[in-house]
């Protein structure tokens, strides 16, 4: 199994949003989940790194050209350098069999919910977790309820995630994953 994990690589964060990326990477170091990120070296992808080589684990770092030159990727793990963001956020669910959302910024935000757009899309039908960590996504939760009440989005288009509190309910989740078929996406993916 490979999963595509998204997280912040902010180092001003909460030591309990790094304890818990460190304990994912544990986590799937010891199940034998490889696992794609951003290719950062510091904050969340660096704890989340770190604890997938302390362990033993396959990590692969997937950062654009522009972030190597500032210096941003993590040279003790296996970087494949794409040209854009485009292309790093397709390659790191091209072999993915779930994607994975820490904590993070602007930059997760928008990867998150790209994903779940390409799953409501059928692009992307694999399980989707949301690792919501001392609750961090309740307001963006929120807002997708809202979405719902408002008829912006189907009611179904929330089963799309997954949403867990603990790095040690990401991989049980993902098991339990309900099936997402590509013609079952067309047909949902309007109101």
């Amino acid at each position: 199994m490979r999963v595509s994990v998204y997280c912040a690589s902010s180092t001003k964060v909460s030591a309990s949003y790094k304890r818990e990326a460190y304990e994912l990477g544990r986590i799937l170091s010891e199940e034998k989940v490889a696992c794609n990120y951003g290719g950062g070296s510091v904050g969340l992808m660096g704890e989340l790194a770190q604890a997938m080589l302390d362990f033993g684990g396959s990590i692969t770092g997937i950062i654009p050209q522009f972030m190597v030159d500032q210096g941003w990727d993590n040279p003790k793990v296996e970087t494949v350098v794409v040209n854009t963001m485009h292309e790093r956020k397709q390659r790191m669910v091209k072999d993915a069999d779930a994607a994975i959302a820490m904590p993070g910024g602007i930059g997760t935000f928008e990867e998150l919910l790209e994903v779940i757009t390409w799953k409501q899309l059928g692009l992307f039908l694999k399980p989707i977790v949301i690792l919501n960590v001392d609750n961090y996504y309740g307001p963006m939760l929120a807002m997708l309820e809202k979405a719902v009440d408002e008829q912006f989005m189907r009611r179904e288009h929330l089963e799309l995630v997954t949403v867990v509190s603990s790095a040690a309910e990401v991989i049980p989740a993902i098991r339990k994953a309900a099936e997402w078929s590509r013609d079952e996406a067309l047909s949902k993916a309007a109101l």
